[in-house]
């Protein structure tokens, strides 16, 4: 079995912003989940994991793979 290759810096560091964007749009959706006042709260795992969600579907490019024939 041949060895992995080792993944390229540039694609590290890509990953590593796209990571760091998206924990930054998550603790600002918890915060603003916090501050928000509800009638009846959700329980913190579940607000927890909507806001991760939708950190990920705003924070996070979505790459596309190919090209677009018209």
């Amino acid at each position: 079995m041949p060895p992995k290759p080792l993944l390229d810096p540039q694609e590290l560091a890509r990953r590593n912003r796209e990571s760091a964007a998206v924990h930054r749009e998550f603790r600002r959706l918890c915060r603003l989940r916090r501050l928000r006042p509800t009638p009846d709260p959700l329980p913190e795992k579940v607000g927890a994991a909507l806001d991760r969600a939708a950190a990920e579907r705003t924070a996070r490019p979505t790459r596309a793979v190919g090209f677009f024939l018209p």
